[in-house]
């Protein structure tokens, strides 16, 4: 029902109640107001006749009284009057006259109890009548005293009763048309209001519902209606500016979802309202937005991850998962973050998702991938990012269930928006750690160049005297190393070079620390080692050198090596100033012979 309806009949509802009660309560005072105004008359006549008979009792001429209530019975509207004498009259004068005893139980009841009855018999169709019976009690109050007559009676007795019965058709048909022209009086101004009511509102309130239907159309998303037959001239500057409003609202929501849209990958799921999808829309950039913001402040690739982890776990809901880089130059795989555990083989057996860049899912091939092996109660998702063109990362999750594993289908969307914010960061990172790793490194070589010693050699020797470790010091050259760039040129003293490099490498630990110093010259600090040691792998490197062949042209040579060494911190508690003693060390092996190894001791100090 429509709202224009609804008040309508409200109103007619209203006005009628307030009719039908107008009427009643009119009935109700004209009917108590003529039976007030009868029952005065009827008192008032009582009260006459009363009078009327005692002084005719007293002049002695009561015997005339029926003469006198036959001429009241002639008044207008009066039908009946009669006298019935009460017990002490009737003990004192007898019955009176036929008419003058209690003619039925109402006059019976008044002259027992003393008090006054009414009686009214009310008809719609037919005459109405009231009747009241009015006793006359015994008094020697007043100007006349009753006692003296009735000698029998006491204060208060009732002596007789006086029944008056009287027509109120008169006062009833005053009544009914009174109540009827009210009655259509009212009924006309009913009209007229519910008339005046319809017009005045009619058009606001088709405004009102075309207001609703508008709005329930964009309540469920769809702007496009807008309000149509306006009428009035406040309706229709109502209607344009609500019209002019969602035609804007339109446009925006659908430019702003449009071009926002654009930062992010598709959606997971398209709303209907367009306000709900530019709600999300705003909602997924901003939270890629602070996590961009915060990684760019991290410092190195593994908070970057741990970054990126900490969203898939609270963020995203995974719990299982691995994160690994693929270098695409060099075919290599990395394992940058385990969450769990290791469940594939990727980093011998590479990647079928990164080999392929599609989607890996267990779920609908089973054991699709040969690198995970340990997969059988598991299913596993592994999903290709290409972050630049020689690295890919590589998202593998695993889930218990297909229930799980299709959610992670469906939140893709959501993981790729966070990969692509943070491309631009894992290569700027990318790049800083090979700009630092070349500002760190000899490029000829790849071994870590006099610089990365300098700006290390205070917290290596800060962490030794901390964790009470030894290091062996060794210094090392090429014998004779001028000559043979004189001799081949430096194409061929630059592989000599490489030779000590790949000599040194081949008999150290992953913990020990080889250094380029410069030109032939090469450090290499032993990590917790003793003297003994020092100078077994001192030796070892000297003789693995010297069977080296260096590519001179069409034809090979061979060199020798001096190593100089010395002990932290035995010689002395810096690890800088070891590497003086050992240079000292490096000097005397040259002095005395070259090809041999010198350990420092305090003698050589003496030399300098």
């Amino acid at each position: 029902m429509q709202t224009k309806n609804k008040i309508i009949f409200l109103v007619i509802f209203i006005t009628f109640s307030m009719f039908v009660l107008l009427i009643v309560n009119l009935i109700y005072n004209f009917r108590d107001y003529g039976i007030k105004n009868i029952d005065d008359k009827a008192h008032a006549l009582a009260k006459t006749i009363e009078h009327s008979l005692t002084s005719q009792m007293v002049t002695g001429v009561i015997e005339n009284r029926e003469l006198f209530l036959s001429q009241l019975e002639d008044l207008p509207n009066i039908d009946k009057i009669w006298l019935s004498r009460g017990k002490d009259v009737v003990d004192m004068f007898g019955i009176g006259f036929n008419n003058e005893i209690a003619r039925d139980e109402i006059d019976n009841e008044v002259l027992n109890n003393g008090e006054v009855k009414r009686v009214v018999t009310e008809n719609i169709f037919s005459k109405s009548h009231y009747r009241i019976t009015i006793p006359y009690k015994a008094t020697s109050q007043g100007k006349i005293d009753c006692m003296k007559c009735h000698t029998n009676a006491k204060e208060g007795d009732t002596l007789g009763a006086i029944t008056i019965t009287m027509s109120i058709d008169d006062s009833k048909e005053v009544g009914i048309t009174t109540v009827t022209h009210t009655a259509i009086i009212a009924l006309v101004l009913m009209v007229i209001i519910i008339f005046l009511i319809n017009f005045l509102i009619s058009p606001f309130l088709s405004l009102f519902d075309e207001i609703k239907n508008v709005m329930n159309k964009a309540q469920s998303g769809d702007y496009s209606h807008r309000i149509e037959n306006a009428r009035g001239k406040e309706s229709k500057d109502v209607a344009s500016w609500i019209n002019g409003l969602l035609e804007k609202l339109e446009i925006t929501l659908d430019a702003i979802d449009s071009k926002i849209s654009i930062f992010l990958s598709d959606n997971l799921s398209e709303e209907k309202d367009h306000l709900i999808n530019v709600k999300n829309t705003v909602d997924r950039l901003s939270d890629v937005y602070r996590f961009r913001k915060t990684i760019e402040y991290d410092e190195t690739l593994d908070e970057i991850y741990s970054r990126l982890a900490h969203v898939f776990r609270d963020k995203l809901d995974i719990q299982n998962f691995n994160f690994f880089e693929s270098d695409t130059i060099h075919n290599k795989v990395s394992v940058v973050y385990v969450q769990n555990k290791m469940y594939c083989n990727i980093v011998d057996t590479g990647c079928r998702a990164d080999r392929t860049n599609t989607i890996i899912d267990s779920t609908q091939f089973k054991n699709v991938c040969s690198s995970c092996k340990d997969c059988e109660e598991t299913n596993y998702f592994c999903i290709p990012y290409s972050i630049s063109n020689e690295l890919d990362l590589i998202v593998s999750i695993y889930t218990d269930s297909v229930k799980e594993t299709q959610r992670i289908r469906e939140i893709i969307p959501y993981i790729q928006d966070y990969i692509d914010s943070a491309k631009t960061v894992i290569v700027s990172k990318k790049l800083m750690n090979i700009l630092e790793l070349n500002a760190r490194t000899d490029p000829l070589t790849g071994l870590y160049n006099r610089k990365y010693l300098d700006d290390s050699i205070d917290k290596i020797t800060a962490q030794a005297t901390r964790a009470n470790i030894t290091f062996g010091v060794l210094m090392l050259d090429i014998d004779h190393f001028k000559m043979v760039n004189d001799t081949y040129g430096h194409d061929v003293g630059d592989n000599a070079i490489k030779i000590v490099a790949e000599t040194l490498l081949e008999n150290t630990r992953e913990s020990d620390i080889v250094v380029r110093f410069g030109g032939e010259e090469f450090i290499v600090l032993l990590y917790n080692c003793d003297e003994s040691s020092v100078e077994r792998i001192a030796l070892k490197i000297k003789e693995a050198f010297t069977l080296k062949k260096i590519p001179a042209g069409n034809t090979t040579i061979t060199k020798t090596m001096s190593i100089g060494t010395s002990m932290y911190p035995k010689d002395h508690k810096n690890v800088k100033e070891c590497i003086k003693y050992a240079d000292l060390a490096l000097y005397e092996a040259k002095e005395t012979g070259r090809n041999k190894v010198v350990a420092f001791t305090t003698k050589l100090l003496e030399k300098k």
